[in-house]
């Protein structure tokens, strides 16, 4: 049997099955996707292949899946720190994206995100942000598996004037990428607090239409709720469902104002949730009860937010947050373990996004999305348990490979689908041009 590409792992950890290790083993890719996982002496006896790679000190797992970020805003990375989310937002953020977001500002953002996400074993990620137009063709050059969201907020921006203006533009956006395997869209209205009744009526009808899921921040500061109390005399996951908007087809982001009986009623609708650790510390906008929403069946997924609020785009130092502050939260060390907090990276995001069937875990079949971690460094010695090293250990250097559709997008640490000297000019440009707003 031939592969188009043959990897020998010390360890490859598919998530699928839970908690599976598997030592000494081989990957096979065909065809952009995963042919085979196999014993490597086994590999070595029945497989020819194109292209042969050695990982004898590696882990390979599934490529992370940045469930929700805003790629452009890398640009802001720095800009404003040390604020409440809405200090953050009204004085500096907003602002700032009314006098330079553009689609050239976009593009280079996004690329410099890209860059960054490679480098640190993320495949695939959610985003939401204006001209998501150029953020997809920005995907498309680079090679991630990239899932955009529709924008739609109640002002005006350089993307879109008023809520027809937002809808029309997500509908083109939708027709202009259906047609490309590693890109969907998907609705993505911003927050309960900044998206008035009537547009989230349509983006329902619109969601029904299409059958794409409906991205939101919600339930993220002690502010929100209070605002939404106010105006609108019931919290906000109360006002969405009544809205219809709560169900299977929503990705809830950050989620750290919940009640007992929310947790309950999310959880009988079938939603997601994607929860942002380092973003909502950073802004102490609250903590996602994790282990009680796994408890009671909710789908949980791990983000980044954008690297304005975070401030990285590092799924791995995530995961390492995510598992800590869901022990220290609950007060129990028992809680969401190692495996659990890959699988939130992984297989959980892919859910989320309804792209479980082609990603998320190592299955023949599947697309051949793969992060390879060299574990076989003085930070990561002696490995007793490979995945606990990856969640509790393993820093972004030490991502060595990665794939997304069988296609190397890293190489030995170097990016292969984006210029790295080039993009550091760039963005020394646009540091230069925003200095005077930071």
């Amino acid at each position: 049997m031939h592969a188009d590409t043959l990897i020998h792992a010390r360890w490859i950890i598919p998530v699928e099955p839970a908690g599976q290790v598997l030592e000494n083993h081989s990957l096979a890719i065909s065809n952009g996707r995963i042919q085979a996982l196999l014993p490597t002496p086994q590999a070595r006896e029945q497989l020819t292949a194109t292209e042969t790679l050695d990982l004898p000190g590696h882990a390979l797992i599934p490529g992370l899946i940045n469930a929700h970020t805003h790629t452009p805003m890398s640009l802001f990375r720095g800009m404003a720190d040390d604020l409440p989310l809405m200090a953050w937002l009204e004085q500096h953020i907003w602002p700032a994206e009314q006098r330079w977001v553009s689609a050239d500002f976009v593009a280079d953002g996004s690329r410099l995100a890209m860059a960054e996400m490679i480098r640190s074993g993320t495949t695939c990620f959610n985003d939401m942000y204006f001209f998501p137009d150029v953020t997809g063709r920005v995907a498309l050059e680079t090679g991630m598996r990239a899932v955009l969201g529709m924008i739609l907020i109640d002002f005006p921006s350089a993307w879109a004037s008023d809520a027809d203006g937002y809808l029309e533009r997500a509908l083109a956006l939708h027709d202009a990428f259906r047609n490309e395997s590693t890109i969907r869209a998907v609705f993505a209205p911003h927050a309960p607090y900044s998206v008035s009744d009537q547009p989230l009526q349509r983006v329902r009808t619109l969601a029904n239409e299409l059958d794409l899921p409906i991205h939101m921040h919600v339930h993220e500061t002690r502010d929100e709720i209070a605002q939404s109390l106010e105006q609108y005399g019931k919290r906000p996951l109360a006002r969405l469902q009544q809205l219809g908007l709560t169900g299977p087809d929503l990705i809830a982001v950050h989620m750290t104002q919940l009640q007992d009986a929310e947790i309950g009623e999310f959880a009988a609708s079938g939603g997601h949730v994607v929860h942002c650790p380092e973003s909502n510390l950073k802004l102490a906008s609250g903590f996602c009860p994790v282990a009680r929403l796994l408890d009671a069946g909710v789908n949980v997924a791990l983000g980044t937010d954008g690297a304005a609020s975070n401030n990285d785009l590092d799924m791995l130092g995530e995961m390492r947050s995510a598992g800590l502050l869901a022990k220290g939260v609950a007060a129990d060390p028992e809680v969401l373990p190692a495996p659990k907090v890959l699988e939130m990276a992984t297989i959980n995001g892919a859910k989320a996004l309804g792209l479980d069937a082609e990603t998320g875990s190592l299955k023949p079949g599947k697309a051949a999305d793969i992060t390879a971690i060299d574990l076989q460094r003085i930070e990561t010695l002696p490995v007793f348990d490979p995945v606990s090293q990856i969640v509790y250990s393993a820093g972004r250097e030490q991502v060595s490979h990665v794939w997304v559709n069988g296609q190397m997008l890293l190489s030995a640490g170097e990016l292969t689908s984006i210029h790295s000297g080039r993009l550091m000019r760039d963005i020394g440009i646009w540091q230069e041009k925003l200095r005077e707003d930071s």
